[in-house]
């Protein structure tokens, strides 16, 4: 399974490239893909679609978009229709079906990916004016989410077919806390953090031709319980810390 989402942390803050740097582990693939799916840069800042939807879970807020948009293209090519219901993500691969759940009130929708955005901070999900409807958060403009990725579409002409992904609330939870140029340094804050939780492992990744070793925590079977102990590795071990799944 592929990380909840992709964070560039401290790991890079000592880079000296001027040009944007891919996210941890991320390498064009061998082959050709939809422009979709390739990297893009938006007000200077360079995105990586994800290769794949499977295990994708992300938190956050959701802020609306309608008529100013109205009958436009969408990053697919389709016409935008405020009255329906889809939304626009920075990096899930389009045509991915998500379940987006308002966290505020409990009401969730079923709606596809087609577009890119939302390009402000701290916003996740950008949503249809149809969509905002139903999650019942037109008014109030935004709202905090839950995105889970169900299952991932691809076109075929101007069909759609779709592969379902497994229940991603259950699978194998990990805290990444870490990542280390340095061999050494990474077994050794593996060791170190050993002595409190039963499963620490090393995974190597590479970037251009760096390998990097990423120190990940494994907290739990369950999507919610590794929710709960993220927040306390966040405030214990590495405000950067992130979830993933595998």
């Amino acid at each position: 399974m592929l990380s909840a989402c992709y964070l560039s942390g401290s790991l890079f803050a000592c880079a000296k490239a001027k040009a944007p740097v891919a996210p941890r582990g991320y390498a064009p693939p061998p082959y050709k893909v939809p422009a979709t799916q390739r990297p893009y840069t938006v007000n200077g800042k360079t995105y990586y679609p994800l290769p794949s939807a499977e295990g994708f879970v992300e938190e956050g807020y959701a802020s609306w978009y309608g008529r100013d948009f109205h009958n436009k293209n969408t990053a697919n090519g389709e016409r935008f229709d405020m009255y329906g219901i889809s939304a626009a993500h920075k990096i899930l691969p389009i045509n991915t079906m998500v379940r987006v759940t308002n966290l505020e009130n409990g009401k969730e929708i079923l709606c596809r990916i087609n577009d890119r955005g939302p390009f402000v901070k701290d916003r996740i999900l950008d949503l249809s004016y149809g969509a905002a409807q139903q999650l019942g958060m037109v008014g109030k403009g935004l709202a905090r989410v839950r995105i889970e990725a169900l299952s991932e579409g691809s076109m075929i002409g101007n069909r759609i077919t779709y592969v379902n992904r497994p229940d991603i609330r259950h699978g194998r939870f990990y805290v990444q806390v870490g990542a280390f140029l340095e061999r050494d340094r990474a077994y050794a804050f593996r060791d170190s953090l050993s002595r409190e939780y039963k499963t620490v492992e090393v995974t190597e990744g590479t970037v251009g031709a760096q390998t990097f070793y990423r120190v990940q925590i494994f907290v739990s079977n369950d999507y919610d319980e590794a929710q709960r102990l993220e927040k306390q590795i966040e405030q214990r071990i590495n405000p950067n810390a992130f979830l993933i799944a595998k």
